[in-house]
Order: C-alpha cells, then sequence, then structure tokens
C-alpha cells in the first residue's frame, strides 16, 4: 500500500512538473496552487494570477495561457478531488 501511495505521489508530481514546464512556471508553485484548490475544495482565480504573473506580466497573453493551463489542469483536478466538487471551476469546465 505505502508503495502504491508513493507511486501515485509521484505521477501526480510528474504531472504538474510536466504541465509547469510546458507553460514556464515554477513546479513547486504549481503544487501549492494545486494543493490549495484541493485543500479547500474551491478555485480562487487570484491564486491562478498570482501562479501566473511572473512569467506572463501582460494581461492579454497571461488570460490565453490561463485558459490553455485550465484546460490541462481541470481534469486533473477532477482526479485528484476524488467525485468531489471543486466550486468556482465552472467558467473552465466547458
Amino acid at each position: 500500500r505505502a508503495g502504491y501511495a508513493r507511486f501515485k505521489e509521484e505521477k501526480y508530481a510528474r504531472q504538474l512538473a510536466d504541465i509547469s514546464g510546458r507553460f514556464g512556471l515554477d513546479s513547486a508553485a504549481m503544487k501549492q496552487f494545486v494543493d490549495v484548490i484541493l485543500l479547500r475544495m474551491v478555485f480562487d482565480e487570484d491564486l491562478l494570477t498570482d501562479l501566473l504573473k511572473p512569467s506572463y506580466p501582460n494581461w492579454k497573453e497571461r488570460r490565453i495561457k490561463e485558459f490553455a493551463l485550465m484546460e490541462e489542469l481541470v481534469p486533473l483536478l477532477h482526479k485528484l478531488a476524488h467525485g468531489r466538487e471543486i466550486s468556482g471551476l465552472g467558467e473552465y469546465e466547458q
């Protein structure tokens, strides 16, 4: 059981690192962003802005990257939430 739990945690970390790398984001900041969402079960758009702002200071570019990032993150968030609803994701779930 411990080995399987470690395997799942490593897989989750690899997925986040991969997504972070594609978007030029800090992987530790990405993990913290996702962990806060899962802890509170609430998506906070301000936290997303804070995550993206260092890499994308232009608001227009940041908005485009925000939707692209969330397109990849939403399925992972749902999987990690184990069927529980994450409030505030509606805008990104279409």
